[in-house]
């Protein structure tokens, strides 16, 4: 079984979107779809003492609407230094920080687009999580179509029988997953509790940046992350249990 999952790059991604990662044998980021404009492609959320707080990548949009996310260029290149600041500044003290740091530092914040940056990001968060998992851009894959059947493309070109999906995608997958199954492809739904851990600055809020957890538990980080993992589910059976909306 060859196990293949595909997620648009986004900046400093949440603890699931690495899980999903570390549950595949390839991965591969879609950056050949159309950029949104304030989406997690260009922003995330850490924790500071006052709650969530958004760090926001600036991009150049004028003119471009309907651009692919390889394309987006970074409007402002000081970004970057403000964002470590804040990062800084907002985990004073927590036990990831001596290692996470210097890391930060070292990146020297020069790109000129947005998918260099978070691809630089990513590859050090999973390493802090320990995710191995071959990355590949789809950009690099060619193909066309809708969008499962891009899909269902980039799973053929990696020779995988299986693909692994957010369940954010089953709005859509309940209705066009049909590619799938003509490709005799299996369909599985990423199941995942999001685990607690010690943040420097209780209440604990979930659904922060892959960096929150990497700040707050150092070391530990990848087996917290993996505490939240649950066996992915077959389509149909995601597709039964979600809850149904009443018709008045």
């Amino acid at each position: 079984m060859t196990r293949v999952a595909i997620m648009q790059p986004t900046w400093l991604p949440w603890i699931g979107w690495f899980d999903l990662m570390d549950q595949v044998d390839h991965f591969v980021l879609l950056d050949d779809v159309a950029f949104s404009r304030q989406s997690w492609q260009q922003r995330n959320r850490v924790k500071l003492p006052g709650g969530l707080h958004w760090l926001t990548v600036p991009v150049r949009t004028a003119g471009r609407l309907g651009a692919p996310i390889a394309e987006v260029e970074i409007a402002d290149p000081r970004f970057f230094a403000r964002h470590v600041r804040t990062i800084e500044q907002g985990y004073a003290g927590a036990p990831g920080l001596g290692r996470v740091r210097p890391a930060l530092r070292a990146l020297t914040g020069d790109w000129t687009r947005l998918v260099d940056a978070s691809l630089d990001l990513i590859t050090l968060l999973r390493g802090w999580l320990e995710v191995h998992t071959p990355m590949t851009r789809s950009s690099t894959l060619g193909g066309a179509g809708d969008r499962v059947e891009r899909l269902v493309q980039i799973c053929r070109r990696l020779g995988a029988d299986t693909y692994v999906t957010p369940p954010g995608a089953l709005a859509y997958l309940a209705t066009e997953a049909t590619p799938f199954t003509a490709a005799g492809v299996e369909v599985l739904v990423h199941t995942y509790v999001h685990p607690t851990y010690a943040q420097p600055h209780p209440p604990f809020a979930p659904y922060a940046s892959a960096i929150d957890l990497v700040l707050s538990e150092d070391e530990r980080a990848p087996a917290v992350m993996r505490s939240g993992r649950r066996a992915p589910v077959p389509l149909a059976d995601a597709l039964a249990a979600r809850p149904t909306t009443a018709v008045a």
